[in-house]
C-alpha cells in the first residue's frame, strides 16, 4: 500500500447533537449506530428517521457516514439486521462497520456494492489477517488498538486495504472483540455493546496499584503525520458515549493536525480537562508497554471540566463550517429575470431566478465589484466560494436584498441536491435453516497450555491441542505415544507473524497439519500453508451464517462462542461439525499489556501464573504466552466452567472441548475421567452463560 496523501478525520456521533458538533468542528467522516446492533448500545444512537436526517445532513456538507452494525448477532436477530441494512442502503450510508462474520457473509451477498469496514472488534493485528479480509471483500480494516506504528506499517505494506487507526480516546485493557469479562460477571457482553467497564473496577496484581486493568486514554493528535507515514488513511476518535463538547474539541484538534498545523495548545488543554485518565498515553504506537500506560480517572480529572471550558468548546460548533467549494455565476440582463447559478465539484448545480426584472439605474448602476462582493458572502452556510463570475449589462440596477435572496435560494437548492445519493441495490438472502444433526456421538477434544499437563486419558480424545510453540521433540514424542496431536495457533501475535509462519511450516513438514485458529490472522497463515482448519471459540461464532462462511472457507470444524446459551447453540444450522467448551477456566480477557507488569519493576517473568484479585476477594489467574517472536496475556476466570453433570443437555454438538490451563496432569486426568461418568467433582465452578445467556439488548 502506498502512503496515503492525507488522513481522514473520523469522529464519533453517539447522538444528533454530537453529529452536528463533529461536522461543524471539521470531521471528514462520522461513525454512528442505529437503534440496534451497535457496539455502543448505551449511546443515544439514531432512530431510523434520525439516521435518514443524519445522512442527508452529512452528505450535503461533504461528510461521509459510516454505520456501525458491529455486534455479534443471535440467529433470531439476523432477519431484523438485514432489514435494517436494506434501509441503510436506501439512504445510502457510505460504509458499514461489522464484527459478526455471518453478517459480513450475508451482506456481501445482499449488497455487494456496499463498502464494508472490519470493526476493531474483529481483532485484526497482523498483515496476513488484513490481507485475508481484503481478499474476502473488506475495503477497510480498523486496526487493533495495541499495534505499534512499525506494525501498522508492516500491515500497510502487505496489501492495499485501507487502514483506520484510533488517534484519541479510551483504551480497553483487552484486545477488542476478545473481552468476555463483563459478560461472564454480569451477562452484559462487550461483544453486544453492553460492556459494564469491568476493567475500571479495582483489580490488584502483586506489586501493582490496585487498578491494574485500567489504562490511560490514547492520544496521538499531535502525531497524525506519523500515522499517515505508517500507512493509516483514517484517524478515528473514540467517544460515542461522550458529550458534544468533547467530540468538537477532539475533532477540531485532529483537523488542525491533519491539515499540517500544530494543534492549538489551549484547545488540547481544554480537551484534557473534558476527559482524561491521569493524562494520556502513546505507549502502544510507540511500542512501550508497562506501568506508564496505566491510569485512572482522578478527582482532578473530573473537576477540570468547568462550565467555562464547556462554553469555550461549544463555540467550536455554534456556526456552520464553510467547507464545500462552490462556483457562483450571476447573470443580469435587461428584460430578463436575474439568475444566479451555483455548482459544486461533484457536478451538482442549482439556479435561483428572480420574479422581477432589472431596472434602468437612476443613480448608481450595479457593477462587477459590488455584485461579486455580495454573491461571495457564503458565511453561515456549508459552502465556500471558490470562484464567482458575473455577466452584467451596463446601466442596470437591482436591490442588494434580491442578490442576497438569490444566493440563499441557490445554495439551499444545491445543498438539497447534495444530500441525496443513489441508493445501493439490496437483495435479501434466504435465511431458512434447520438445526444441525450430529453424525456421531459426542466426541471429546482437549486443549493443554503445555505438554507437561498431558495425561494418559487424553489418548482417548478425538484431538488434543497443544500450543504452536511446543518444542517439536515433545510433539513427536507424544504422537509416537499415541496422542492425536493438533497445533493451537496463538490467539495474538503482534509483530510475530513470521515466527508463527516458520513454526507452523516446520511442524507441518513433520506431519502436524491440524490447526486451531482463534483469530483471523492465524486463519490466514494456516490457509496460506495448506493446513487443516479448525475454528476456535474466539472467532465468536454465534449464528448459522458464520458457520456457512467457515464452510465456504473449507474449515473442518468450529467451536461456538461460549457467550451463547445451550439452547442457542442447539438451534444453529449448517453442515460443519461444531462443538462447545465444556470445561475450563475461560479466558475473560486477551491483553498485550500484562496487569502483573503494572509496577515500577515491570515484567516479573513469572514462572507460575500470578493472581489478579478483585474487590470481593476473587482471584483470577494471569497466564502469559511468551516465545521469541510474540507474547500475549490471558486473564482466566476465577472458577472453572463445567458441564460434567449436564451432558444430556448438550444438543446439536459434534464435540466438547476441555481447556486445561493451570491444572496439573493428575487433575487433567481426573477431569477427563469424571466427564465420562457424568460426575461433577468440583465444589466451586460456574455454568458460564450456557443457561443465563447475555443480556437481551
Amino acid at each position: 500500500m502506498l502512503t496515503p496523501s492525507s488522513v481522514e478525520v473520523l469522529s464519533p456521533a453517539g447522538s444528533p447533537e454530537s453529529l452536528e458538533a463533529a461536522v461543524r468542528a471539521g470531521a471528514d467522516a462520522v461513525y454512528l449506530g442505529g437503534s440496534s446492533f451497535s457496539a455502543r448500545a448505551s449511546a443515544k444512537n439514531f432512530t431510523d428517521e434520525q439516521l435518514r436526517q443524519a445522512v442527508e445532513y452529512c452528505h450535503g456538507r461533504g461528510v461521509k457516514v459510516y454505520l456501525t452494525v458491529n455486534t455479534l448477532l443471535r440467529e433470531d436477530e439476523l432477519p431484523a439486521a438485514l432489514k435494517f441494512l436494506e434501509f441503510a442502503c436506501s439512504l445510502p450510508v457510505d460504509a458499514l462497520l461489522v464484527q459478526d462474520l455471518g453478517l459480513f457473509w450475508l451482506i456481501r451477498k445482499a449488497a455487494p456494492q456496499l463498502p464494508i469496514h472490519a470493526s476493531t472488534q474483529m481483532s485484526i493485528h497482523t498483515p496476513a489477517g488484513a490481507k485475508f479480509l481484503y481478499e474476502q471483500g473488506m475495503e477497510r480494516v480498523v486496526l487493533a488498538r495495541e499495534l505499534s506504528l512499525s506494525e501498522m506499517r508492516e500491515i500497510a505494506d502487505g496489501c492495499p486495504v485501507e487502514l483506520e487507526a484510533f488517534v484519541h480516546g479510551a483504551l480497553c485493557m483487552s484486545v477488542s472483540g476478545q473481552c468476555y469479562f463483563s459478560a461472564m460477571l454480569g451477562g452484559r457482553s462487550g461483544n453486544r455493546g453492553m460492556c459494564a467497564q469491568t476493567c475500571r473496577l479495582p483489580f490488584s496484581a502483586p506489586g501493582g496499584t490496585g487498578h491494574d486493568l485500567s489504562l490511560r486514554d490514547l492520544s496521538m493528535i499531535t502525531r497524525i503525520e506519523e500515522l499517515r507515514q505508517a500507512g493509516v488513511c483514517s484517524a478515528k476518535i473514540e467517544g460515542r458515549m461522550k458529550r458534544p463538547e468533547y467530540v468538537a474539541a477532539a475533532t477540531a484538534a485532529c483537523r488542525q493536525s491533519a491539515d499540517g498545523l500544530p494543534p492549538d495548545p489551549f484547545l488540547l488543554s481544554d480537551l484534557e480537562s473534558v476527559f482524561s485518565r491521569s493524562g494520556f498515553t502513546s505507549g502502544y504506537p510507540d511500542g512501550k508497554l508497562g506501568v506508564s500506560m496505566f491510569g485512572t480517572r482522578t478527582k482532578e480529572d473530573v473537576t477540570g471540566a468547568t462550565s467555562a471550558v464547556f462554553a469555550r468548546l461549544h463555540g467550536l460548533y455554534r456556526e456552520e463550517r464553510s467547507r464545500v467549494p462552490v462556483d457562483l455565476f450571476l447573470t443580469v440582463k435587461a428584460g430578463e429575470p436575474v439568475c444566479l447559478s451555483a455548482q459544486d465539484e461533484e457536478g451538482h448545480s442549482a439556479q435561483a431566478i428572480s420574479d422581477i426584472l432589472p431596472e434602468p439605474a437612476v443613480n448608481r448602476p450595479l457593477d462587477q465589484e459590488r455584485a461579486l462582493a455580495q454573491i461571495q458572502k457564503t458565511g453561515g452556510t456549508p459552502f465556500l466560494c471558490r470562484e464567482a463570475k458575473c455577466q452584467l449589462e451596463d446601466g442596470l440596477s437591482i436591490p442588494i436584498s434580491l442578490l442576497n435572496r438569490l444566493r440563499r435560494e441557490a445554495l439551499d437548492k444545491l445543498l438539497e441536491q447534495r444530500a441525496h445519493h443513489t441508493p445501493i441495490p439490496f437483495s435479501a438472502p434466504c435465511l431458512q435453516e434447520t438445526p444441525h444433526e450430529p453424525k456421531q456421538s459426542l466426541a471429546i477434544r482437549a486443549f493443554f497450555a503445555s505438554a507437561e499437563q498431558v495425561c494418559p486419558e487424553a489418548k482417548d480424545c478425538e484431538i488434543i491441542w497443544l500450543p504452536l510453540h511446543t518444542p517439536l521433540s515433545q510433539l513427536l514424542r507424544l504422537r509416537e505415544e499415541g496422542y492425536p496431536i493438533g497445533l493451537a495457533l496463538p490467539r495474538a501475535f503482534f509483530g510475530g507473524e513470521d515466527t508463527v509462519r516458520r513454526l507452523l511450516s516446520e511442524r507441518m513438514e513433520q506431519g502436524f497439519i491440524s490447526t486451531w485458529s482463534g483469530n483471523l490472522g492465524a486463519v490466514a497463515v494456516a490457509r496460506e500453508l495448506g493446513a487443516e482448519l479448525h475454528g476456535g471459540f474466539s472467532l465468536n461464532i454465534t449464528n448459522t451464517a458464520s458457520l456457512r462462511w467457515l464452510e465456504d472457507l473449507h474449515f473442518s470444524s468450529a467451536e461456538l462462542s461460549f457467550e451463547l446459551t445451550l439452547e442457542q447453540c442447539a438451534a444453529l444450522g449448517g453442515d460443519i461439525p461444531r462443538g462447545i467448551v465444556a470445561y475450563g477456566r475461560l479466558p475473560v480477557m486477551l491483553c498485550r499489556n500484562c496487569p502483573a507488569a503494572n509496577s515500577p519493576a515491570g515484567c516479573k517473568n513469572c514462572t507460575q501464573p500470578p493472581l489478579l484479585r478483585d474487590r470481593k476477594g476473587a482471584d483470577f489467574p494471569v497466564q502469559c504466552t511468551r516465545t521469541g517472536g510474540y507474547r500475549y496475556t490471558e486473564i482466566l476466570n476465577s472458577v472453572p466452567l463445567t458441564l460434567h453433570d449436564r451432558k444430556r443437555e448438550i444438543r446439536g454438538q459434534d464435540f466438547v472441548v476441555f481447556r486445561f490451563t493451570v491444572e496439573n496432569p493428575v487433575e487433567t486426568g481426573n477431569i477427563l475421567r469424571s466427564f465420562t461418568s457424568g460426575e461433577n467433582m468440583l465444589s466451586h465452578y460456574t455454568r458460564g452463560l450456557y443457561y443465563r445467556g447475555w443480556e437481551q439488548c
